[in-house]
């Protein structure tokens, strides 16, 4: 491991390859940035990541031509130049991504990454974010990272050894946070008739926002909890600390919260930093059904951008724009449905833009994907209470659908399932 200023670092990237750079909160922004700062001299560079966050001067207009961002998973600052073209999306399951590398679909020339500094075995951590960061590591033609002291040094399928690291930026930068979402009315109903569906004793999947955390607050009264999850945030350090989640009775992994990645605060980075009770894993681990599907009470909570009548779900898209990805949806709505006791649950409001759409729609709009069948999907959960789907014809759907919708638009959605559905 060899000790450079970040322009050095990145002073050997040409034309033409493909680089992977780790996400999240664990984004290497010194690094980014200094691939940007020589960008005229480079063309056709393929900067393959998730979300990132911080700055992202490789995603500016003006790098069109010389950076170009395939993006995995899209975050907010990508979506601009997604849409504008100016940016490539993949769809793909997360647990499909480090078969991407492993297997050469996509050659790697470079990895920027953002370690903890080597401990006395020698061994960096890739904190918040192992995902897809590990299998990329390993395939890489050159490893280039951050060595960072604030990259807390979590547990797990973590590490990657300084040998393995061919050029090292030495940086002092904390991790990305993510502050605590407000929690309105809405998602505090959405929360409790979530909790409700939950068990003592369930494993739990749910992610980032509004909804995970009011469901997080109507689960304080439960008892050993378990979770895993592809990612997790300050939700569940608060279930730690009232004692609802204990991971006791998890089939495999028992005590264990095992993740793929985390956004949070610096409280959150505190708890894992050095943590035997979080167990960090690669996403073709916490993704895979066959492991997922093992959890007897299995409950995967996630949301959408809108359900249609027969149960379809949209969550990348707003009709043809692009707006996120398929990321593990599909893998743990799957994956609970197998588990012996498990639910699958989409969660979302019943509205959108201030009340005046429907999140429940007669039909998807036209060019908006389908994350999860309507083949998938068990349980819909809104403000207004609870569809279960499962076994029902698509008539019953739609009535199922209808009740949960909010009530400004329920005749409107009884009309349409008339003419549609014969409801």
């Amino acid at each position: 491991m060899r000790i450079v200023t970040a322009a050095e670092a990145v002073s050997g990237i040409g034309s033409g390859q493909q680089i992977f750079v780790h996400g999240g909160a664990a984004t290497p922004s010194a690094l980014i940035e200094a691939l940007a700062a020589r960008a005229d001299e480079l063309t056709d560079v393929e900067l393959i990541h998730f979300h990132t966050e911080g700055p992202a001067p490789h995603l500016a207009p003006e790098m069109e031509g010389h950076l170009r961002h395939r993006a995995l998973f899209i975050g907010a600052n990508a979506r601009a130049a997604v849409n504008e073209g100016r940016a490539d999306y993949v769809p793909i399951f997360l647990s499909d991504v480090p078969e991407l590398f492993t297997t050469g679909v996509i050659e790697l020339d470079a990895v920027l990454i953002n370690v903890s500094p080597p401990d006395a075995h020698g061994f960096c951590s890739l904190g918040t974010s192992i995902d897809a960061a590990l299998s990329a590591t390993r395939a890489a033609k050159t490893v280039i990272a951050q060595v960072n002291p604030r990259v807390p040094r979590t547990l797990g399928d973590s590490f990657v050894h300084a040998d393995e690291i061919d050029l090292a930026v030495e940086v002092d930068q904390p991790p990305y946070e993510h502050a605590d979402p407000e929690i309105g009315d809405t998602e505090r109903r959405i929360g409790e008739y979530v909790a409700e569906l939950i068990p003592d004793g369930a494993t739990l999947q749910m992610g980032i926002g509004s909804i995970p955390a009011a469901v997080g607050l109507a689960l304080r009264g439960k008892s050993d909890l378990g979770v895993h999850t592809e990612m997790f945030t300050d939700v569940v350090l608060d279930l730690v600390e009232c004692g609802a989640i204990t991971g006791a009775v998890k089939e495999i992994n028992r005590g264990k919260i095992v993740s793929a990645f985390m956004m949070g605060t610096k409280r959150l980075y505190d708890f894992v930093h050095d943590n035997p009770m979080v167990e960090m894993r690669p996403v073709d681990y916490t993704n895979d059904t066959t492991v997922i599907r093992r959890f007897r009470r299995m409950v995967a909570i996630n949301s959408a951008i809108a359900v249609d009548l027969t149960g379809q779900v949209s969550a990348d898209s707003i009709g043809t724009r692009f707006y996120s990805g398929v990321g593990g949806q599909m893998d743990f709505m799957r994956g609970a449905a197998l588990a012996s006791e498990g639910r699958a649950i989409i969660a979302l409001p019943s509205t959108a833009a201030d009340g005046t759409i429907s999140r429940i729609a007669p039909t998807l709009a036209v060019g908006a994907g389908v994350v999860t069948s309507r083949a998938h999907v068990r349980t819909v959960v809104t403000e207004y209470g609870v569809a279960d789907l499962f076994g029902r014809s698509i008539r019953e759907r739609a009535a199922d659908l209808i009740a949960i919708a909010h009530p400004d638009f329920r005749d409107e959605l009884a009309a349409e399932a008339r003419r549609l559905y014969h409801v």
